[in-house]
């Protein structure tokens, strides 16, 4: 028929009234329900799918008589309870993932996929709402709309959780890259003041050593010299110290 052909992704045996035909191009484009003079028409999408930025269209036709059908022409909404249903273990398994983390991979990988999923279930329910506005007294299709405000629900939720999971690991990681580098610098430290103490005696040692004459007074001085240089290196090991900590 004219209408498949110029709508190829209305399901066949769909043979919807000109004044919907008219609301609708080639692409199935964003969810929502076009309103004819008799009938509904109820364009959904599938669960998003990581990676891949198009959307699978579901479409859902209200006959003049009152009736819908789904996209395999099957009569009532048990296909779109269905796709509830997708969305639901879809959030579900994202939802494990975030109480047991494995590692940011796996969270950021949530947090990339929930964005579009919880967008695609807020644009959902204003389909579902937009439907039952015409289609008041659907008992079936108002407990769908009830379930889609669920799952919008836990969709925002699972996006909020992850980026605040991400957040906190990258503060975590902070914390530990900040302690150690507190290590690091102590260390630092310490071996700094090791060798201030010992510096005096190395100088005296090393002037001591060179090649030059030395009068013989001094070769009985060798103690005297040895215990200054360390005297003059636990001088300087207490003024740093003491200048370090009032520093602190």
């Amino acid at each position: 028929m004219s209408n498949t052909r110029e709508h190829c992704f209305l399901p066949k045996g769909f043979d919807v009234e000109p004044e919907l035909r008219d609301q609708l191009s080639t692409r199935a484009g964003s969810q929502r329900c076009l309103v004819g003079h008799d009938e509904l028409l109820l364009i959904v999408h599938e669960v998003p799918v990581s990676g891949v930025p198009e959307r699978e269209a579901l479409v859902f036709w209200k006959t003049p008589g009152g009736g819908w059908f789904g996209p395999d022409s099957g009569k009532g909404l048990g296909q779109l309870s269905a796709l509830l249903d997708r969305y639901q273990r879809q959030v579900d398994e994202y939802e494990a993932v975030i109480d047991e983390p494995t590692g940011a991979e796996s969270v950021f990988k949530v947090a990339r996929h929930s964005g579009p999923l919880a967008r695609s279930t807020r644009n959902l329910l204003t389909a579902l709402e937009q439907a039952l506005g015409h289609d008041e007294e659907n008992r079936e299709l108002r407990g769908l709309r009830d379930r889609g405000k669920e799952l919008e629900r836990a969709a925002e939720l699972l996006f909020h959780d992850a980026k605040l999971v991400l957040d906190f690991q990258q503060a975590e990681r902070a914390e530990e890259q900040q302690e150690a580098t507190e290590r690091l610098n102590t260390i630092a430290f310490r071996l700094n003041l090791m060798a201030g103490f010992f510096l005096p005696l190395v100088g005296i040692g090393a002037l001591l050593g060179m090649n030059v004459d030395i009068p013989d007074v001094v070769r009985h001085w060798f103690w005297g010299i040895f215990f200054s240089g360390l005297l003059l290196g636990l001088m300087v090991l207490i003024l740093v110290g003491w200048k370090t900590h009032g520093r602190k």
